[in-house]
């Protein structure tokens, strides 16, 4: 069986009628989850920072990389899988940290972390999530779980989240850099929206001995009380780059620092010891008029691929733009918005159909491409708009 099956699967199912509950061109998806649901919950998913500028240079940037296929070229059997940070996986892909997720679908974090670890591909746990890491974990089993971290200023806080997320099984720790301060958000603004003052989001937090301790009154006594501690402390703009040693003193396994886009940066990541990173504007979220991720992708691999595992996101909707990552320099590509779409859409069962149709597209876009493996991938099989390729 290849990824590609399911497309077979769904053609055979319509012999007897059935079609798939949501569409197949998942670029469709968030205009349906938009029609479902409130303006508030969709603004807070789809929306970008500022005009919006980074998110549309993100899929411009992808856009403008155009496929070049290789033919006769044996594609019979294909694997697409690779081993990032020690162990393997079936598929270079990851679903990326999104947080608040009950605000799109009762099922929340765990729903789309069962469907990734049915598909076998990671999950990763925002620390904004609506549910404690270890229900998470719980919820997927066996599955591999990465653990994002919000770098709090409360450095007790951080110490017990790393030490939560070990105990509870998360291999891998995905510290987000680029969001030391919330971003000008006009979407969510002109809502005055933000889950976080609401307790929806706070889950591990709330949940946490070391954040409960800093506490006059427990949570419950004094909810209002528990969320104004949270936003003193979510994060913390005064971090700097000696700061890494403390997460390696404090986690024993891979550190991946999310957001990096410029080259100095990532070798600044790989001289403090870290073993990935991200190349990411956070989807647009964080600052208008950025470089698209795909843009800056290059140059980091260029830099530290030698050193580090570079990951990718910002901007990936289909199976054709996670190959297009990947030939620019990713090892793994993590994705974030449309499997959001598909949880508000149809809960678990969105979340499993938005990642079959990812790694089918992936499947299919690699041999018809003439590539049997993503590790065959290079920027000779990419060509930019309006230039052919030798």
């Amino acid at each position: 069986m290849s990824w590609a099956d399911f497309q077979y699967e769904i053609y055979l199912n319509g012999l007897s009628g059935a079609v798939p509950r949501l569409p197949t061109d998942l670029t469709r998806l968030e205009e349906l989850a938009a029609a479902r649901l409130g303006p508030g919950p969709v603004g807070y998913v789809a929306g970008s920072a500022g005009d919006g500028s980074t998110a549309d240079a993100n899929r411009a940037a992808l856009e403008r990389h155009r496929i070049v296929p290789r033919m006769l070229r044996d594609v019979r059997e294909r694997d697409l899988s690779v081993e990032l940070f020690g162990r393997r996986l079936p598929a270079p892909v990851a679903l990326a940290p999104v947080g608040v997720l009950s605000i799109l679908h009762p099922g929340a974090e765990p729903a789309a972390a069962r469907a990734a670890a049915a598909r076998g591909i990671p999950y990763i746990l925002s620390s904004a999530s609506s549910t404690p890491m270890e229900q998470v974990a719980e919820a997927m089993g066996e599955g591999e779980r990465w653990f994002q971290l919000y770098w709090p200023k409360d450095v007790e806080v951080a110490r017990s989240f790393l030490r939560r997320a070990r105990a509870a099984g998360y291999t891998a720790l995905v510290v987000t850099l680029d969001t030391p301060l919330l971003s000008w958000r006009p979407r969510d603004l002109d809502q005055a929206y933000l889950p976080f003052l609401h307790g929806v989001g706070t889950a591990n937090y709330f949940s946490d001995p070391a954040f409960r301790a800093g506490l006059a009154k427990p949570v419950e006594e004094d909810p209002n009380a528990a969320v104004m501690h949270f936003v003193s402390m979510f994060s913390d703009p005064g971090k700097t780059w000696p700061d890494l040693a403390f997460l390696r003193e404090n986690w024993d396994g891979p550190i991946v620092l999310k957001g990096v886009l410029h080259p100095d940066d990532a070798r600044a990541a790989a001289d403090a010891g870290m073993d990935g990173v991200v190349v990411s504007n956070h989807g647009g979220r964080q600052v208008a008029g950025a470089i698209a991720a795909a843009d800056a992708l290059p140059a980091v691999a260029d830099a530290v691929a030698d050193r580090l595992t570079v990951l990718f996101d910002s901007g990936v909707r289909t199976g054709a733009d996670i190959a297009k990552a990947l030939a620019l320099g990713a090892s793994g590509v993590l994705v974030g918005r449309p499997y959001a779409y598909g949880l508000a859409l149809d809960g678990e069962p969105g979340v499993d159909h938005v990642i079959r149709c990812l790694l089918a597209e992936l499947d299919l876009t690699l041999a018809l491409s003439g590539h049997a493996t993503p590790g065959t991938l290079t920027r000779a099989d990419l060509s930019e708009a309006g230039r052919h390729g030798a």
